[in-house]
Parts: structure tokens; C-alpha cells; sequence
């Protein structure tokens, strides 16, 4: 009798190979009043790179399987050279979604239901979200939602240290020879994020 593989061994064992999907909701004011659009996250769990495959007020099993087909495209897919995608129950991943997916070459690991943990990389990237971003303002439509979102990815990518990583970015740009210059600050989204930087020598 073969010995079950621990969910840390598994990780390990397989990092490199290994994305994270994840929901999220965010409430954006729209003529008519308050509307609920869905974030879908995945994420590279080597790397943390983080992919925004879609966001929709209406997220339909059609919208699901053309997320399906963009994250397997053989040329620019985010999951072109992954072997297995983490999700959890959510019924938004349809059957007919996870099939694409497992025809394209990609295992769909469905994690068991009350699993606190177990899709602990990409519930970490929308709570950063959330609480560093989202939290602080109101999105005014779907234009300035994807602007807002798409603001914290590059933040998220660029310009902010992650503690998981020994507190490097995620993204390394060449480091200024000159420890003394000036530091200068960098903001988005009207000071909502916020880098430290010090002048090129």
C-alpha cells in the first residue's frame, strides 16, 4: 500500500508546475447604484505572479469557457506550461470549465470543501488586495475598476516586498549603485500605494 503524499510535499514537489485560482467580489458604483463584479485570480505559486484572467458583473459558464481557452492558449496562455490548477468548490468552476482545462493538459486539483489553508497563496493575494487597495476607495464603473485593479498588479509585481520571498520583489530591477542618494516616493492611484526609491546614482 503506497503511502498518501502530504499537501506541503505535494506543493514542493511539484513547484514550478502549480498555478492557484481564486474568486474574489468587489461592489462598484454604477448609474443605477451599487453593482457586484467578479475578479478571477490565478497565480503562479513558484513565482507569485499574478494573472487577472477575467472580471464581470454576469460571470456565466459561456464567460468561464472563454477564460477556459485564453488561460490555455498555446502561444500567450497563463497556463501554457502548467500541469495542475488549485481551485476550491466554488460552483462557478463548471464542469464544462474544468474539462477544457483537463483537455488542454491541465490536472484540476479541486480542494475538499472546508479546507482552510489549502489555497493559502492566492487567498493571500486578495486579501492584500482588498485591504491595501479595494478597501480604501469605491471603484466608479468598470473602466475605473479594471484601471484600479490593474494599477495594484503592476504595484503588486514592481514595487511591493513580499515577506514570503525574503522580502524581495517579485519583479528585481537593477539596484542603484549610490546608497546615499536621495530616497524619493512613488505613488498610484492619488497615494492609495505608495514606493520608496532612491535616485539613480
Amino acid at each position: 500500500r503506497s503511502k498518501r503524499m502530504s499537501w506541503t510535499t505535494f506543493l514542493k514537489s511539484h513547484m514550478g508546475a502549480i498555478a492557484a485560482a481564486d474568486f474574489f467580489t468587489v461592489e462598484v458604483l454604477g448609474v443605477f447604484g451599487l453593482v457586484r463584479y467578479w475578479v478571477f485570480v490565478v497565480m503562479d505559486i513558484k513565482t507569485r505572479h499574478v494573472h487577472i484572467a477575467g472580471i464581470t458583473n454576469q460571470p456565466r459558464d459561456d464567460w468561464m469557457k472563454q477564460i477556459a481557452r485564453n488561460l490555455t492558449d498555446s502561444a500567450e496562455g497563463f497556463l501554457r506550461s502548467i500541469r495542475y490548477l488549485i481551485i476550491d468548490r466554488d460552483p462557478l468552476y463548471s464542469a464544462a470549465f474544468r474539462g477544457m482545462l483537463k483537455n488542454s493538459g491541465v490536472n484540476v486539483v479541486r480542494l475538499p470543501s472546508r479546507s482552510p489553508n489549502l489555497n493559502a497563496f492566492a487567498e493571500r493575494f486578495v486579501r492584500s488586495i482588498k485591504s491595501e487597495c479595494l478597501s480604501k476607495m469605491i471603484p466608479l464603473g468598470e473602466g475605473h475598476l479594471r484601471d484600479v485593479i490593474r494599477e495594484y498588479v503592476e504595484h503588486y509585481h514592481f514595487e511591493r516586498n513580499h515577506q514570503g520571498l525574503d522580502n524581495r520583489l517579485l519583479f528585481e530591477v537593477p539596484r542603484c549603485a549610490n546608497s546615499n542618494a536621495a530616497v524619493r516616493k512613488r505613488h498610484r492611484l492619488g497615494g492609495v500605494l505608495n514606493y520608496y526609491y532612491r535616485d539613480a546614482a
